[in-house]
């Protein structure tokens, strides 16, 4: 059974990564800068279907081309720039922010972002399209809470105690006990003789 769900969410995670054409199909959104609430309202418990995006909310991305990218600020009555994921300037940390202006040569090939957070002040320096790693196509509230959780000591040590309990449950707990699988008990039931007729 462990195998199992192991096989499943690595089976899930590539199958992915191949459909969504990108290393980094699903990300937990880390920081309240594309939140347009108060501060204390960005947790992503209290106000989940806001705009844009909070703490805690799962982002599916799309691997896309550059100029497949539609920048321009954010626009509550029309359309909105797209939500794009990068590596940062200087680093290999992720950044989701909203892409509000993009600089392109005469042959349409793109050579940078201007980014912004919903939330902040200012937009963020130019970023190489090469950096780009693709564009938010879904958000889905709360179940990055858990990503997140797990990135730290306790979230981990609490994953392989399940782990554990659920190996100890399923095939230790029967050999102390000495119960048989309801399948090899099925098997030793002897059949009654069949009859033969009347006597």
């Amino acid at each position: 059974m462990i195998f199992l769900i192991v096989g499943v969410v690595f089976g899930f995670w590539y199958g992915s990564r191949l459909i969504l054409n990108t290393d980094y199909p699903m990300l937990a959104v880390a920081s309240g800068s594309m939140c347009m609430l108060p501060g204390p309202y960005c947790d992503g418990w209290s106000h989940p279907f806001e705009r844009t995006l909070h703490v805690g909310d799962l982002i599916v991305v799309q691997g896309v081309r550059p100029e497949d990218i539609y920048a321009a600020p954010y626009n509550e009555s029309g359309r909105s720039g797209d939500i794009i994921v990068f590596h940062q300037l200087y680093g290999d940390d992720l950044i989701v922010h909203r892409a509000i202006e993009k600089t392109t040569l005469p042959n349409g090939t793109v050579l940078s972002f201007v980014t912004k957070g919903d939330g902040n002040a200012g937009p963020d320096q130019p970023i190489p399209a090469s950096h780009l790693i693709g564009r938010v196509v879904l958000r889905i509230p709360w179940i990055g809470h858990l990503a997140l959780y797990m990135r730290n000591s306790t979230g981990i040590l609490i994953i392989v105690a399940l782990i554990i309990v659920l190996i100890v449950i399923e095939f230790v707990l029967p050999a102390i006990t000495g119960k048989k699988p309801e399948s090899d008990q099925d098997e030793h039931i002897e059949k009654a003789p069949e009859s033969e007729g009347p006597i």
